[in-house]
């Protein structure tokens, strides 16, 4: 039996593998390639130049590699590439780049995208990412591995966002995630995301040396900042997983707004 509904619109210049299931009502556009066990459940639009891994799956009402919604972008052909195994629900979108920002927007693999989320152009994810309802990125973010985003969370342009970092609900974030961290409210990092380095398969040593060192950072009020951030320039045998952190934000204190990306701007 065929995989493709009647009532699906494909065009002819679409690359489609031969499993590929896609629902009525679909609409799938000329410069657009399906890999492998992907399934469009119906009423999906898939568009632009959009690539897209295996064994995807696209929930009703998914708008997917539509234009940038940028002034600055001129109609060039930009790109959205998806990898593999990552799941849209419902009324998710996703933007292709702008020709500005080197014109792709990038999906790693097996993220969960939820139902209203918007992905904005030329962000880059990474894996295994989940993003609750109503979350919303803005164009560039760059967003890492095993990252947990609440419901209703807003992200803004140019953020970064570090591995295993929690984000919790209607957070407003506008200055770069360090790894490893729980931030609430407007950029308040509580302390260090314990339940995500578990799941992660964190050592307790790494786990223990994480929690230390975030207290020393980020709830430590005796001394300033910066003075705890030289104290552990000179520190000995820093935790391999504490010294990522140290890195990046050392990279965030060189950007603009708390932000390393926005220093690199090009307009």
């Amino acid at each position: 039996m065929s995989r493709i509904s009647p009532q699906a619109v494909i065009d002819p210049k679409a690359v489609i593998a031969d499993d590929v299931e896609v629902g009525p009502f679909c609409l799938v556009g000329p410069h657009v390639t399906l890999g492998a066990g992907c399934r469009l459940l119906s009423h999906v639009v898939l568009i632009g130049h959009t690539t897209v891994g295996k064994n995807n799956i696209f929930y009703p009402h998914c708008a997917i590699g539509g234009d940038p919604q940028d002034k600055k972008y001129r109609g060039g052909p930009t790109r959205l590439e998806i990898g593999d195994g990552n799941i849209f629900r419902e009324a998710s979108t996703v933007h292709t780049g702008t020709e500005i920002a080197g014109g792709v927007t990038r999906i790693g693999n097996n993220n969960l995208v939820m139902i209203n989320c918007h992905i904005a152009h030329d962000a880059q994810f990474g894996n295994n990412c989940i993003l609750a309802n109503n979350v919303m990125f803005a164009g560039h973010v760059v967003c890492g591995n095993n990252v947990n985003v609440a419901g209703g969370a807003a992200v803004q342009h140019f953020v970064r966002i570090g591995d295993f970092s929690f984000i919790c609900g209607i957070s407003r974030i506008r200055k770069d995630v360090p790894p490893f961290v729980k931030v609430d409210g407007a950029d308040h990092i509580r302390g260090h995301n314990e339940e995500g380095l578990r799941r992660g398969g964190f050592s307790e040593e790494d786990i223990a040396a994480i929690d230390n060192a975030c207290r020393r950072l980020f709830c430590d009020k005796e001394k300033p900042f910066a003075v705890v951030m030289k104290e552990f320039d000179t520190q000995n045998g820093l935790n391999p997983q504490v010294k990522k952190m140290i890195e990046f934000l050392r990279l965030r204190d060189k950007g603009k707004h708390g932000r390393y990306l926005e220093s690199l701007r090009a307009g």
